[in-house]
């Protein structure tokens, strides 16, 4: 089984998310680390457990879910994962950094691109690729199918969905792919979202007000 760690990061209380496995090494998904406190939390965990950090992906680029990148790339080396299509998200940071009035470092350019279909593998994990846009162009999930695990990012929420007013946001958008492709899971399928607290597709298919028929 693939361990879980939640972390709740910077002014918007972002879900950062350390996944790792026996084999001791791990990703880190969405680094919303924002300061040194949070810096150091994260990076004392890592030590304790004795893993080994292979990877940085990010489900998005929006501001609070990419704040840690540059942390990631200073300390251990490594470059975020991201959708392709979320390169001009990535790119527009400092403009969203003023926008909400959050010092930003620059994130370093990916590492690679992050396509629907293809699989992460870390350690004895496999985390499949599921591009799901509206939130951003850009925007993927993991879905770990031996757990019927989703690190979800920004798309679905507990009794909610991510924002679409944004730039690039289209609601019809998420709408229908979350239905079409989230909501293809079974209902078991536990979803830890990039925002509160995790919840199940079953429960979101029966009672997500926005996503009822």
């Amino acid at each position: 089984m693939t361990q879980i760690k939640k972390f709740t990061f910077n002014p918007f209380q972002e879900n950062t998310y350390l996944l790792y496995d026996k084999s001791m090494e791990c990703v880190v998904i969405d680094p919303g680390n924002s300061n040194a406190q949070e810096n150091i939390e994260i990076a004392e965990f890592i030590e304790s457990e004795s893993l080994e950090l292979k990877l940085v992906l990010n489900t998005h680029c929006h501001i609070d879910h990419v704040l840690g990148n540059a942390y990631f790339h200073e300390k251990y080396g490594l470059k975020p994962w991201i959708h392709e299509k979320d390169l001009v998200v990535l790119h527009a940071l400092t403009q969203y950094g003023e926008m909400f009035g959050v010092p930003v470092n620059d994130s370093p350019e990916p590492q690679g691109f992050l396509n629907e279909g293809k699989s992460v593998r870390f350690g004895n994990t496999e985390l499949e690729v599921m591009h799901i846009p509206g939130h951003a162009p850009g925007h993927v999930v993991f879905i770990n199918r031996n757990d019927n695990t989703v690190i979800g990012g920004d798309v679905l929420f507990y009794g909610s969905i991510g924002r679409t007013d944004l730039p690039y946001g289209d609601h019809e958008t998420l709408i229908q792919s979350i239905k079409k492709k989230l909501f293809a899971l079974s209902d078991d399928f536990e979803v830890h979202p990039g925002h509160g607290p995790k919840t199940t597709i079953g429960f979101e298919r029966k009672n997500n007000p926005f996503l009822q028929s």
